[in-house]
This record gives structure tokens, sequence and C-alpha cells, in this order.
């Protein structure tokens, strides 16, 4: 096994804790809702993307509002596309069979953790970008979410229906703002972030219903990203 996957997979072990209470809880929220396991799996497993599959399950009656589904899906994960236009330098030069899974696999914490070890590489004058590693942290992050999804989805009726009352929600956050904390490299290169986060959280407390918020704190950010990239 490449020693660089290996490296991805030992690192990625802490970001575990932070994944494990969520996909319970995503599991055990999807049961409640009437959702099979195969149902849950599938979900989770061709949506990987966290946010939105929490809306999807929040979403889900009889029959399916696929509309809306689809709808608060595009919303939530259009995230996704400013951390897709970060990574876009670093890719160019794959082929399209391994962009493309590359792509599929990038979450909140394979791209911090892959734009962490780009920047490392970069002052180390290497190839900015480390398929390997990424692999080995998106392939242990991949199936421990399908993992607890499962686990959640037929024994997550043990904690009960007030499933926030554990207090878990608070791991994600908690451990993203490390890791966002490791890439840190100054406010100037930070402004397009800070801009999103801002415009995001006026336009939520404007609009609290749906997922707008996300779609326009993204596209402001990618605004600042296009007016500041070449000062």
């Amino acid at each position: 096994m490449n020693t660089e996957f290996k490296r991805g997979v030992r690192e990625s072990l802490p970001i575990v804790f932070g994944v494990l209470p969520f996909g319970l809880i995503l599991g055990a929220q999807a049961a409640q809702k009437g959702m099979s396991s195969l149902e849950t799996m599938l979900m989770m497993g061709l949506n990987f993307a966290g946010g939105s599959e929490f809306a999807t399950v929040g979403a889900w009656t009889s029959p399916i509002p696929v509309l809306l589904i689809w709808t608060l899906t595009l919303m939530i994960n259009s995230r996704h596309i400013l951390m897709g236009a970060a990574f876009a330098p670093y890719l160019r030069d794959l082929p399209l069979r391994q962009l493309l899974p590359t792509l599929f696999v990038m979450i909140d914490e394979t791209w911090a953790m892959g734009m962490a070890e780009i920047k490392k590489r970069e002052q180390l004058g290497l190839p900015a970008f480390n398929l390997p590693y990424y692999w080995g942290i998106a392939v242990v992050l991949y199936m421990i979410w399908l993992l607890c999804g499962l686990v959640g989805s037929q024994f997550g009726y043990l904690l009960g229906n007030d499933i926030e009352k554990f207090g878990f929600g608070m791991a994600f956050p908690a451990v993203f703002l490390v890791l966002v904390r490791g890439m840190w490299r100054g406010m100037k290169s930070a402004r397009p972030w800070v801009v999103s986060l801002v415009v995001a959280a006026l336009v939520y407390l404007m609009l609290p219903n749906g997922g707008w918020y996300v779609l326009v704190g993204t596209l402001s950010g990618l605004v600042m990203a296009y007016f500041t990239e070449n000062e």
C-alpha cells in the first residue's frame, strides 16, 4: 500500500470522532422518518455531503417531495462550488477518470485536509496535490460514514426521539474549526471566506427557512475571490 495513502488513513483517524456522531444521528433520524436501512445507505453513499442529507431526511414524507429535496440539496451543496474553485488549480493535470472520483469525495474534511497538505507541499517545493494522501483520508471517512449510518438506522431507537439532547451537534463544527485553523495564512487570503460567512449569516437572519444562506454565501465568496485573486 502506498506510504502516502497510509499516512492519509492515519491522519484522518482524529477526524473520525467528529464524523461518528453525525453519521449515527443521521441514520437514527432516517429510521424515525420511516426510511429503510437500504434507503439510508443509498442516500448517504450517493450524496456524500452531510448537511444536505440531514435536510433530505427532514423533508422526507410520503409521498416524497422530490422537487423540494432536490432544491434543498442544490442550495446546501452549493458550498462545494467555492471549495472546488479553491481546489481547481491543483487538479488540472488529473485525468478525468481520477478527477471525477476525487471531486465526488470532496467533503468539508477531505477538502480542508487536502488544502492543508497542498500548502505544506508548496513550501517544500513538491507537486502540490497529493492524490494518495487525499484518498487515504477519503476512503476512511466514506466507509465510517456509511457504517455509522447503518448502525444508526438499526439501533438509533436506543437513543430515544430527542437525539439532540446529547449535544452531538458540536462535534463537527469543533473538528472543522481545528482544520481551518491549521490552514490559516493571514487575513488577506481569508477575505473570501470572511465575506461568505458574513453574507451567509445575514441572509440566514433574514431568510431562516431553507438553504438560501448557503447559496448566497457561496456566490459572494466566489465574487470576492475573483476580485482579490490578482492582488
